[in-house]
């Protein structure tokens, strides 16, 4: 993973320290809320429904265990014991005093780590796959690209007051995990006749207009890669819409302009900015690319974990749902769930942190990722550690064997944090997991991604869930609308609302009914909801979600 320059160092120290001295310039009054809210939202300070909350930047959602035991400490130094992490790959404190947010601001500094850029109208922590640098199915590791990404855009001189906030993905693999197609730019690699480039995708985006980005450009080299992303971004600078901020996301300026106009403006620019490019990014990401060598693998006898697969059927449950194929023999890719039945998803314990940082350290060449699922990877595992691994996590209530499962919910925090939302998240998404896992029809039901948002933004994702709900407003009640056939991968699809929606106390009984209906349309247990929807549309789950009592409301 990336290790701090001695510029990087200086660069945060020297922002840590303005930004502690204009706190503190807020705290005694000489500046207003008004104006310390830009200056607040440059270092991923929020000011939201009952307190600050302050979000770190995990960029590409790769961390240490040194780092997540540092987010531990801070939950535990100067909140209130857990973090929440988010689908941007970040870690929200949610209860943070003002006066404290300089010395987390610091704390974080000590392990290479900052909030810069996780808020604001500017270029947002770059997210990648999950799986980065260890999935079988991956043409190249991402992350070195997305790094390069970082640097880049860091206080980048033209971007710092662009229109509306700004998301790239990047991802490695033809299987994509990274949802880049529902981002402002998402970058996919490529080959052309052995010459490794990108996809390059632009004007995606959820929210109150939900759209799937465009391909802008089939086949990018890498070496054009900066030059090209710094052409599209300065064109949207110029174009995007400052009037009305609902209208200001790159997404809006495709649809008004047109790709084909886009995509003229982009390769003008590019050629003028091209020259300037000397070949020192190109070097920059060579330098950057040793960061990310592998690990050095093991070579172990697999007899324990093939004596517990066999022997134990929890283990073997867990491995079944959990563990994914990694490209080094005998090792696998380990996915921690944070949605134990009940639980909120996306939260972790600071002790819950402890124990993911130390089963790092001993078993998994002390790398972690958080998935913009809100879950934690242990990319590096060998096989036969497994068994270990697996009896460390039930310690820490963290071994719940449901990734992709109808519990492994998206879920934003909702009206129980956000000043912005509408209607509740959580409860919906703990009452949904504690019903399926109390009916025993999880593993029946198979694949199956339910994603909540509690407002229009979107946050939850619930455009691209399999079953996406979102929550409303109707005249001082919470009123949940069901979207159907979403789907956030290289097939990326925004959902089909399904009809009027559902108070609280009826949501839970919709899905159910939904769920029941699938079990008996599909063909064969292994064909997924998803594939079962998008085989005969939306009109039967319609008239299961609506029978003859509220026949004429649909």
């Amino acid at each position: 993973m990336y290790n701090y320059t001695d510029f990087d160092a200086a660069f945060v120290q020297e922002r840590n320290a303005q930004f502690r001295a204009q706190v503190e310039r807020r705290i005694d009054g000489s500046l207003t809320e008004d104006e310390f809210k830009p200056l607040r939202l440059m270092n991923g300070l929020y000011l939201q429904l009952h307190a600050y909350m302050l979000r770190v930047a995990i960029p590409y959602g790769t961390i240490n265990s040194r780092q997540m035991q540092q987010l531990a400490y801070i939950a535990d130094r100067w909140d209130k014991g857990y973090g929440h992490f988010t689908t941007r790959q970040n870690i929200q404190y949610n209860w943070p005093e003002l006066r404290d947010v300089p010395d987390m601001l610091d704390a974080l500094a000590e392990v290479q780590m900052h909030a810069i850029q996780t808020s604001g109208n500017t270029i947002r922590n770059v997210t990648a796959d999950h799986f980065a640098g260890a999935s079988a199915d991956e043409i190249a590791d991402p992350r070195p690209v997305a790094e390069l990404i970082r640097q880049w855009s860091t206080d980048h001189p033209e971007f710092q007051f662009l229109p509306r906030k700004f998301k790239v993905a990047v991802t490695g693999s033809p299987n994509d995990r990274a949802v880049t197609k529902a981002h402002d730019i998402g970058l996919r690699m490529v080959t052309r006749e052995g010459q490794a480039g990108f996809e390059v995708i632009v004007g995606g985006g959820l929210g109150r207009t939900p759209m799937i980005g465009k391909v802008l450009k089939d086949f990018l080299p890498q070496e054009d890669l900066l030059p090209y992303l710094e052409a599209i971004v300065s064109v949207y600078n110029l174009l995007g819409r400052r009037d009305n901020k609902y209208k200001a996301r790159i997404k809006i300026t495709v649809h008004e302009h047109g790709l084909d106009d886009i995509r003229a403006r982009v390769e003008e620019r590019f050629a003028l900015i091209r020259p300037k490019f000397t070949g020192v990014d190109q070097q920059m990401l060579a330098a950057i690319e040793a960061d990310f060598a592998a690990p050095q693998f093991k070579q172990k006898s697999l007899a324990t974990f093939e004596a517990a697969y066999t022997n134990d059927p929890v283990f073997r449950a867990w491995v079944d749902t959990n563990v994914s194929e990694h490209r080094a023999p005998g090792y696998a890719i380990a996915s921690i769930s944070l949605k134990a039945h009940g639980q909120t998803p996306g939260d972790a314990s600071a002790d819950q942190m402890r124990a993911m940082a130390e089963i790092a350290r001993v078993y998994a060449h002390d790398e972690l990722r958080i998935s913009h699922e809100q879950n934690v990877i242990l990319p590096h595992v060998h096989k036969s550690d497994l068994p270990a691994i697996h009896a460390a996590l039930k310690a820490s209530d963290l071994a719940t064997a449901n990734i992709g499962l109808i519990s492994d919910i998206i879920a934003c925090p909702g009206m129980d944090y956000c000043a912005l939302a509408t209607a509740r998240s959580i409860p919906i998404a703990q009452e949904i997991a504690t019903h399926f896992d109390a009916l025993k029809l999880e593993h029946d039901v198979g694949p199956l991604k339910i994603k909540i948002s509690g407002c229009i933004n979107a946050c939850g994702h619930h455009h691209v869930g399999h079953i996406g709900i979102l929550g409303l407003d109707r005249a001082g009640v919470e009123n949940y609308q069901i979207t159907l056939g979403g789907d956030g991968t290289e097939d990326a699809t925004i959902g089909e609302r399904a009809g009027p929606g559902f108070s609280a106390d009826e949501i839970i009984p919709a899905i159910e009914r939904l769920v029941l209906a699938y079990l008996d349309l599909r063909h064969t247990p292994a064909e997924t909801f998803l594939q079962t929807y998008r085989r005969l549309g939306l009109s039967p789950f319609k008239e299961a979600l609506y029978p003859q009592d509220r026949a004429d409301a649909a």
